[in-house]
């Protein structure tokens, strides 16, 4: 059964809107090679599947595609725009809305007071498995205050007749929510999971990943158990 929206973090979501192909669709693509097509699936195109995912055969899980629409935190979507540059393989769209046009109210990331993290030993990771329990109360209510104030400062900036491309320099830029939509290929999409499910990956994008992976399961059942092994 298909899933189409997971909630994440206080505000954010990731909803399907648009998937082209299905497990089959990988098959085809690379029974070409030999003139052939399979109608339905059966045991020896998954076995097929398999074989394409262990081998690193990855040209045919580029003709599924999956478009997502994700609203999160600009900490996460600029860390998850960085994966699509650095990643030479993938073929993604990437459309994202824009302050210079949109003026309505900015929400922003809030996390709770046990949520925040400390620094790590190895700069590697951005944060430790230690959370500052004692502090956060005094964290959160920090940043409710900075947002609370740009927000302020924004709105008074329209209100005197400022483009919202430059009233938006008011808003604190990391803890903001945006939105965008992601179309990649299943492999790209597997790429993506295989990295960012990872035990060391960033908490945010953790949360993203789960839910990006709940969403595309379903629809390539053969496809996403063999890439992700």
């Amino acid at each position: 059964m298909s899933v189409e929206q997971v909630g994440v973090l206080d505000k954010g979501y990731v909803r399907l809107v648009d998937h082209m192909g299905t497990d089959l669709s990988v098959v085809n693509a690379a029974r070409v090679s030999f003139a052939k097509e399979s109608t339905e699936m059966k045991g020896k195109d998954e076995k097929l599947i398999n074989y394409l995912a262990e081998h690193g055969h990855m040209s045919p899980f580029r003709h599924a595609f999956i478009t997502l629409e994700v609203k999160a935190p600009l900490l996460t979507a600029r860390q998850w725009w960085k994966y699509c540059v650095g990643s030479d393989h993938t073929m993604d769209g990437w459309n994202e809305v824009s302050r210079r046009y949109v003026d309505e109210d900015p929400e922003y990331y809030i996390p709770d007071d046990n949520m925040w993290r400390g620094v790590a030993e190895n700069k590697k990771q951005g944060s430790s498995e230690e959370h500052l329990i004692s502090q956060g109360q005094h964290l959160r209510r920090r940043l409710l205050t900075v947002t609370n104030s740009c927000d302020e400062y924004y709105r008074d900036a329209l209100r005197w007749g400022v483009a919202p491309e430059m009233a938006r320099l008011f808003l604190p830029a990391y803890a903001m929510y945006t939105m965008w939509r992601w179309s990649a290929s299943l492999q790209s999409v597997a790429h993506f999971l295989s990295q960012r499910l990872a035990d060391d990956a960033q908490y945010e994008i953790q949360q993203y990943a789960e839910a990006v992976e709940q969403i595309v399961e379903p629809l390539f059942p053969v496809s996403m158990k063999a890439l992700m092994k």
